[in-house]
């Protein structure tokens, strides 16, 4: 087979890959030997150790300009699984009573990061069927209170 088929195949195969884990590392490499895949289109006659010297380089080099300027969020701010403000103020309805001293549940209309039913807590009792909307997301449950305070 043509080096400038191997390395198209080859680069398919890793953004193939990289789609299937979503890493983001395995992306550079990819496109490293797609760019080398096209390089071969206008220097067909590249020794095999250029090839794989200008692989390696284009790999690393696409790497490690891509950590220097990804940009992470900050410690206190990674919240996996869990909206990042979007929800709050949302509305449902109370559906078990919640109390200071004892979590209720709330159901809305349409799902809430994936669920109509979450459990749910106030600082003032709520009796079922009162309308409340989310004031915050705390870990696995939605901190409410009644509409209109």
């Amino acid at each position: 087979m043509e080096p400038i088929w191997s390395w198209g195949v080859l680069g398919l195969v890793l953004l193939a890959l990289e789609m299937a884990t979503g890493t983001l590392y395995i992306l550079w490499f990819g496109i490293a030997a797609l760019c080398l895949s096209g390089a071969m289109w206008a220097l067909p006659g590249l020794p095999l150790s250029a090839q794989l010297f200008m692989f390696a380089a284009l790999s690393i080099g696409s790497l490690a300009i891509w950590k220097l300027n990804y940009k992470k969020s900050a410690a206190g701010d990674l919240r996996v699984g869990q909206s990042r403000g979007d929800e709050v103020g949302r509305t449902g309805i109370i559906i078990e009573a919640v109390s200071p001293r004892q979590a209720g549940s709330i159901q809305f209309a349409q799902g809430v990061m994936g669920s109509r039913v979450w459990a749910a807590i106030a600082d003032q009792p709520l009796a079922v069927g009162t309308e409340a909307e989310i004031v915050a997301v705390e870990g696995n449950t939605l901190r409410v209170r009644a509409t209109g305070h």
